[in-house]
């Protein structure tokens, strides 16, 4: 058991409720475990309790950048700096260090519901690192002092050896002996004269297997490029010192990584005559840190690679000089996986997603395939110099292949489908974001298709999609600026030709994009939910004209029914309250509802529409005649009028007219005035149309043949004043 799990018990007995303590107050607790687990570990002069008061501004230093927006762990490299400086520096003070922080940081140094768990504990690996980091830097700086410290000492016993032999000699034995890092000393033919014991222990040998060996043969496959070059330099005189992290093999086959400092030790005459090598052993450090990365970079529920490598390897590949010519990218993502995780809970779903992990991964195994996980149920494959488009669309069908065979958890047979958006090009035309953003857009072109397949990606779907996020972002603030207006279109009687009424059509003045139709933002409306304070809006707006026309004639005015709008539970009091705050006859209010809104309507969905009719609110069946209603439905619907869509007049002007819509418009007709509705008709253009409808015994018609939307002051100008 760790230090830190042991104080964990040891605290958990004595530590009374934990709900909710003040965030200084977790802190507080928080650098008090920290004491006592790392006190026994220092080299400090402090007491404990002058070390709890030194490591609480540090805790809440790390608490602090928990919580930052934007996140960045580089507050842990100062701390790991000042508790270098504190002397926390015995060989298990950074086990217990980083122990204590990965334990109770997120616990006692977050508040409750600010960050997502996994979000809190990512931040906390990471700040570790930063930790391990700022702690291996200065502990690093202070060694490397110590280590030119005693290479002074050394020069200066080699230096003095003909005016005090004897004492040199005996001083520079006592560093030389006793100092705790390695220390060697070499001919410039590499052969190792002495070595310390220090650095016969790092290596496994003794000093006397140490003294039979060669600095020359000392090469690693790990060795960073140009640490041999280096070393020539030196060895040749052309350099003083250099320092490098350079690995060793010990006899037991494990690796030694160090940090290796060489100094040129020259004679009187200033010809090179030693090489004094001084070594820190890092290698529990290095593995620290790369345990760290690792956990920092990889999905700790598949193994796979996460969204942070990824990311990184995303932007080399695509980074002019990266030597990729090309790149691939596989987005995908689980269709239908949220319905698992809440039928048969997040144990299962995480278990099919181990599967479909594995399943991918057997289908990329090529060195230039990267498989990650960089979300819930979000893959990605990401490909080096593909051969062309067809190795990425055939690793899609492949994985698409690979997923179709059930997947079995628990005893259950569970289907997987996926959509996924297939992005491939040039590797130095598009950044990371802007891949990402086509790869994402491409991959809901795919799962709006009806999932379980590819597609791949295209500009002018992008930049669709792109202008659709835009204008979704841009609604809430357009109804609060006032962007937003009305038109209105009369409604003809066909008898005499006069106004019966008006259509209310809102329109949209986009900062950006000019005047759009509604054609362009209802939709995104409805699908955002702001359609209801926006069909408010409209509401209060029309009935509020409609009463100023009041003055002039009675006038009608017609506002159109979202689905959403109809099922909303304050539809009937927010209609109500408009009308009393206008002071308008319900009767001067028509309410249009799709067709297609009211198929398989129960009563219970009806009830509010019935209750507005009973009021006295006209209601419209608008665009008649375009969904799969039984006509015999029309009984049970709180309509008033019909609309017909405009498709049936387009037969209409033609010379003869198409007799099958003058019969099917006849027949609507006649059906209509049997059940006391009256029909209107939308989209007239032309004389004939008009003619042929009220023939056909139509009540009312609109279309450009009478006018066109405009403005309320010219409606009430040609219409109302004239």
């Amino acid at each position: 058991m760790t230090s830190g799990a042991h104080e964990r018990d040891e605290l958990d007995d004595d530590s009374g409720p934990t709900a909710g303590p003040t965030d200084d107050d977790g802190l507080r607790r928080f650098a008090t475990i920290w004491s006592r687990t790392v006190y026994p570990a220092t080299q400090t002069s402090m007491t404990r309790l002058e070390l709890e008061e030194y490591l609480h501004p540090l805790a809440r230093t790390l608490g602090e950048a928990l919580h930052a927006h934007p996140f960045s762990p580089a507050p842990g490299w100062d701390v790991g700096e000042a508790l270098v400086a504190a002397h926390c520096t015995s060989p298990d003070a950074l086990p217990h260090i980083l122990g204590v922080v990965e334990s109770y940081l997120v616990l006692y140094g977050s508040t409750p519901g600010a960050l997502p768990v996994d979000d809190a504990r990512s931040r906390c690996a990471r700040l570790q690192h930063a930790i391990a980091a700022g702690f291996s830097r200065a502990l690093r700086e202070r060694t490397l002092a110590e280590q030119e410290a005693l290479s002074r000492a050394a020069l200066a016993a080699q230096t003095a050896v003909e005016e005090a032999l004897h004492a040199s000699e005996t001083r520079f034995r006592a560093v030389f002996k006793e100092a705790t890092i390695g220390i060697g000393i070499a001919d410039m033919s590499g052969r190792l004269r002495d070595a310390n014991g220090a650095l016969a222990r790092m290596f496994g040998r003794s000093e006397e297997e140490m003294r039979r060996r060669n600095i020359n043969d000392w090469v690693h496959p790990d060795d960073a490029p140009g640490v041999w070059r280096l070393h020539r330099e030196l060895a040749r005189g052309e350099r003083d010192h250099f320092r490098v992290e350079k690995p060793y093999q010990r006899p037991d086959g494990t690796v030694l990584w160090t940090n290796l400092t060489v100094s040129l030790l020259r004679d009187a005459e200033g010809e090179p005559r030693y090489q004094l090598a001084l070594m820190e052993d890092i290698t529990e450090r290095r593995l620290l840190h790369l345990r760290l990365r690792y956990e920092a970079t990889h999905d700790e529920l598949t193994g796979l690679p996460n969204r942070t490598l990824f990311a990184e390897r995303l932007e080399r590949i695509l980074t002019a000089g990266s030597g990729v010519k090309r790149f691939g990218l596989c987005y995908l993502d689980i269709d239908g996986f949220k319905a698992v995780n809440d039928s048969l809970g997040h144990a299962v779903g995480d278990q099919l997603l181990i599967s479909v992990a594995e399943r991918l991964q057997s289908c990329s195994p090529a060195p230039s395939h990267l498989v990650a996980r960089i979300g819930g149920d979000e893959f990605v494959v990401l490909i080096s110099d593909p051969e062309g488009r067809e190795e990425v669309t055939s690793l899609a069908r492949a994985a698409l292949a690979a997923l179709a065979t059930p997947i079995s958890v628990d005893g259950r047979e569970l289907s997987v489908r996926a959509s996924i958006g297939i992005v491939e090009g040039p590797s130095g035309d598009l950044g990371p974001a802007e891949v990402m953003r086509s790869a994402d857009i491409t991959m809901y072109r795919a799962k709006d298709a009806g999932g379980n397949r590819y597609e791949l990606a295209d500009p002018d779907s992008d930049a669709r999609a792109i202008d659709r996020h835009s204008l979704t972002n841009h609604l809430p603030a357009a109804l609060e600026r006032d962007e937003f207006f009305l038109e209105y279109q009369p409604l003809i009687r066909m008898s005499d030709g006069r106004v019966d009424g008006a259509e209310a059509l809102v329109r949209w003045e986009h900062p950006v994009h000019g005047r759009l139709g509604p054609d362009r933002f209802i939709p995104l409306a409805e699908h955002t939910g702001l359609i209801v304070p926006l069909g408010r809006w409209v509401l209060e707006q029309a009935v509020r004209q409609a009463c100023d026309w009041a003055a002039g004639q009675p006038m009608r005015v017609n506002v159109n029914l979202s689905p959403r709008q109809l099922h909303h539970p304050d539809l009937v009091p927010d209609t109500i309250a408009v009308l009393e705050a206008a002071g308008v006859e319900p009767s001067s209010l028509c309410l249009e509802v799709t067709e297609s809104a009211l198929i398989g309507a129960d009563e219970d969905e009806l009830k509010p529409l019935w209750q507005l009719a009973e009021m006295g609110v006209d209601i419209a069946l608008d665009d008649f005649g375009t969904g799969y209603s039984n006509l015999a439905n029309l009984r049970r619907l709180p309509a008033t009028t019909l609309k017909l869509d405009r498709s049936f007049t387009q037969g209409l002007q033609r010379h003869p007219a198409d007799p099958v819509d003058v019969t099917f418009v006849e027949g609507i007709v006649s059906l209509a005035h049997a059940l006391g509705l009256a029909v209107t008709v939308e989209g007239v253009e032309t004389e004939h149309q008009a003619a042929q409808l009220r023939d056909l015994g139509c009540d009312t018609a609109q279309g450009w043949y009478y006018a066109r939307p405009s403005s309320a002051a010219e409606f009430a100008q040609e219409w109302v004043e004239g």
